[in-house]
């Protein structure tokens, strides 16, 4: 069957409205208080084509917030890791920090440990992707000499993301820039103290 494209418009403005529509929701009510019910009559489109496309209202959530977070905390790289570190760690303080992103995702999470394909879905649509942007930018320092040849790159990563998503999920009071340029200062300074690696010691290497 050959779609044609007022059928593909039509969808994407309906899964544009979808995604708008949740958000909204979550940002009046609450996402406790989100339905899929809620979601079609604010889109103005029917169950049928939400549940086409999406299992649950945590899904619809979860790809509405993956397309802002995206855009929120891009991967820079201006040639000075320390910094691309802050702006990046930074818009990601500032979304969690934002209604409804930060209680969107918090609700997302909380559904996780009951719903297999949320978690798998969570995985593969937004940490896996993130996870490997992070290592791949991390191993550009590397490959610049920023980085020790020996780090941990993967750690380094949890290291990074681990106290955003504290603060976050246990609603503590978020990162200011202050905090946020002393944790990347600390992850950095833990890689470029990686042990075994004697390139790190090789002339003309930042850090040597």
């Amino acid at each position: 069957m050959i779609t044609s494209p007022s059928s593909l418009r039509r969808s994407e403005r309906s899964r544009r409205a979808t995604l708008d529509a949740a958000l909204e929701l979550c940002t009046e009510k609450g996402y406790g208080r989100v339905t899929v019910e809620g979601i079609a009559a604010r889109a103005g489109v029917s169950k049928k084509t939400i549940y086409r496309w999406w299992p649950s209202k945590a899904a619809v959530l979860l790809e509405a917030f993956a397309e802002v977070l995206i855009d929120a905390t891009p991967f820079v790289d201006t040639g000075d890791i320390d910094a691309d570190l802050r702006t990046h760690v930074n818009g990601a303080v500032r979304l969690f920090s934002t209604a409804p992103y930060g209680p969107a995702y918090a609700g997302i999470l909380s559904e996780l440990h009951h719903d297999d394909v949320l978690a798998r879905a969570v995985r593969e649509q937004l940490v896996g992707p993130r996870f490997e942007a992070a290592v791949g930018r991390l191993r550009s320092a590397q490959e610049q000499g920023q980085i020790p040849l020996g780090a941990d790159l993967p750690l380094a990563v949890e290291m990074l993301y681990g106290p955003v998503y504290y603060r976050a999920v246990l609603r503590k009071p978020a990162q200011d820039e202050a905090t946020v340029a002393a944790l990347v200062a600390h992850v950095l300074r833990s890689l470029r103290a990686a042990p075994g690696d004697a390139s790190a010691d090789a002339p003309g290497r930042p850090g040597g």
